[in-house]
């Protein structure tokens, strides 16, 4: 019988697939999370430059894949491609290590992708993200 800690890890196009599909409705969040915004803003758009924009956006953005990978390890476009994020040892992250993974997956793109890129590279089949992180993407049997 298989373990959760003995499901393979994700293929780069596998969870490239995931991403776009979760890039969709991220952006949808980060749409509502300005809207919520303009009662401050006089209802004008953020004015370039702003300071505290670009870390808002972040924060909602941990907070919305954070509250997935940690409430059952899936956001919608990995529900899709049968992906869970999970530690080596099969269990749902922690807060604290899905903010290593979000703040190592922004490392990982910073590159021109080169952190994802890696796991073509890796013994293990491993972003820079999952080492870093201690935690991966794992492929889910398919259901009968």
């Amino acid at each position: 019988m298989t373990t959760a800690a003995d499901l393979p890890p994700t293929g780069l196009w596998r969870r490239l697939a995931a991403i776009v599909y979760d890039s969709f409705l991220l952006f949808a969040v980060l749409v509502l999370a300005t809207i919520v915004l303009l009662p401050f803003t006089g209802g004008e758009a953020v004015a370039a430059g702003n300071p505290f924009y670009l870390p808002y956006l972040l924060a909602v953005s941990y907070l919305f894949l954070g509250w997935f990978w940690t409430h059952g390890g899936q956001t919608l476009g990995m529900r899709a491609w049968r992906i869970r994020a999970q530690t080596f040892a099969g269990y749902e992250m922690t807060w604290g290590q899905a903010l290593k993974r979000f703040g190592a997956a922004l490392l990982a793109w910073a590159p021109s992708g080169a952190g994802f890129v890696w796991q073509w590279l890796d013994a293990d089949g491993l972003a820079w993200h999952d080492r870093l992180s201690g935690t991966y993407l794992a492929v889910l049997p398919k259901k009968r």
